[in-house]
């Protein structure tokens, strides 16, 4: 996943366990907030965290997409500087009323980007689902802004671009994903070579314990009912599929500079312990708190001082159990494919973020079945030719591939059994036909042993 140094995504990494005062007494002064994706749930949670904290927090920048009232009773509630609508239509329809507020208005698609590159701009908070956000994303680092990312499909469909722009204008990448500021707290108190494996918790989502017979005829409904965390559709329907993790492995591959079978998954049903790093001491730090956006959120914005936060607290006062178990790969095949994906590197990431969102998208339409989801994404994949330095363009034109072809499997039903060989992926062109994926014996146990 590239030779980027530790932690290098974050800026210069500080001492093991440092307390040197200038880093760690006080907050950030990067407080200029611009929200990518501002009505989602991210969003919103960014919005009631910059109210807690309050002066010299300020949200100068949102965008959205189409939620044209949620996104003006923003604008008067937060009075940003500028608004972005990427949906051309709703940026009409929001027009006057932003003008009255004297608000700056961007529209299209280009104008997220236009947005970042404000002077006015210190800190971009990236939660616009899906690749969608990549184009913004990749602008605000280079134009040198702090970037809190809770974006994870920037990083897996073209963390071979982002990083290394990261490093050449020495932007700080922070997780805002639960599980990958869980790994980068508990990793402040080591190096990089020092880490024996880093622990992805997962809720399991709804059918962690649903027969795997009755996933055939499990309802969109079904699969929107999270037992832990309340989220947007695609979000929660990844939850279910465990898709959610497959993107975060490939995520946290680029972020901690990691090989994919140094990361494994766990199944933990309470979703309190948000990720674990193991030590080759055997030492297993882990962050625990509740099951609430808020804090990884803040911590993000705060960076790298800690203030009061607004989010629920451990209740050490009563008795409560933690629980784990290994992932059942026949139930989530999504891992299978997300180690498969993060060895191949190149545009594999771009094929199935594209032919994820393309499959669930026909889920949720009711052309395909819940258990087909995957199966679309896999037959995608095995068409794909794997090309390993790709530009934007080439992931771009992978992305639109990825989704064209994940339609067209979904529209005609052709969802057939996938051949269980040692390759699932097919070799690039200029591999001279050479497998990019080395099969199943590759793959982590998901134990912890």
């Amino acid at each position: 996943m590239g030779d980027h140094a530790r932690f290098q995504c974050f800026g210069p990494s500080p001492p093991a366990c440092s307390s040197h005062p200038a880093r760690y007494s006080g907050v950030s002064l990067s407080t200029r907030v611009a929200i990518l994706g501002s009505t989602g749930s991210i969003g919103q949670s960014t919005l009631d965290v910059i109210q807690h904290l309050g002066s010299p927090y300020r949200a100068v920048g949102l965008s959205a997409h189409r939620h044209t009232e949620k996104v003006l009773d923003q604008a008067r509630r937060f009075r940003p500087t500028a608004v972005a609508m990427s949906d051309e239509r709703c940026a009409d329809e929001i027009k006057s009323p932003l003008a009255e507020l004297d608000i700056r208005l961007y529209r299209g698609e280009s104008g997220l980007v236009d947005l970042v590159r404000r002077n006015d701009v210190d800190v971009v908070m990236s939660s616009v689902v899906g690749a969608a956000g990549l184009p913004a994303t990749l602008a605000a680092v280079r134009a040198g802004k702090r970037l809190a990312l809770a974006n994870k499909e920037s990083l897996v469909v073209a963390g071979s671009l982002l990083i290394p722009e990261a490093r050449k204008h020495g932007v700080e990448i922070l997780p805002v994903d639960s599980e990958h500021s869980a790994i980068f707290q508990a990793m402040r108190c080591g190096h990089a070579s020092e880490v024996r494996r880093v622990i992805l918790t997962a809720s399991g989502g709804p059918f962690r314990n649903t027969p795997l017979e009755k996933l055939k005829t499990a309802t969109v409904a079904d699969a929107l009912n999270h037992p832990t965390w309340k989220m947007g559709k695609k979000v929660t329907i990844d939850s279910a599929t465990m898709f959610n993790k497959a993107l975060e492995l490939i995520e946290a591959c680029w972020l901690f500079n990691l090989p994919p079978h140094k990361i494994e998954v766990m199944i933990h049903p309470e979703s309190v312990i948000h990720s674990m790093v193991e030590f080759i001491d055997g030492s297993v730090l882990a962050q625990l708190s509740p099951p609430d956006m808020k804090t990884p959120i803040q911590y993000a914005l705060t960076f790298p001082g800690r203030a009061h936060g607004c989010s629920r607290r451990m209740d050490w006062a009563s008795r409560f159990s933690l629980n784990f178990e290994p992932p059942d790969f026949a139930r989530f095949p999504a891992l299978k494919l997300a180690y498969q994906v993060a060895q191949a590197g190149g545009t594999a990431g771009a094929v199935l973020n594209a032919a994820n969102e393309a499959a669930v998208t026909s889920f949720l339409g009711g052309k395909i079945g819940f258990d087909a989801i995957c199966r679309v994404v896999e037959l995608t994949i095995q068409k794909h030719h794997v090309q390993q330095s790709p530009s934007l363009d080439d992931l771009m034109q992978a992305d639109q591939w990825a989704r064209a072809t994940a339609g067209a499997l979904a529209d005609e039903c052709a969802i057939l059994p996938v051949k269980n060989d040692s390759t699932v992926m097919n070799p690039a062109p200029d591999t001279k036909g050479k497998p990019v994926i080395q099969g199943r014996q590759n793959l982590p146990s998901g134990t912890l042993t």
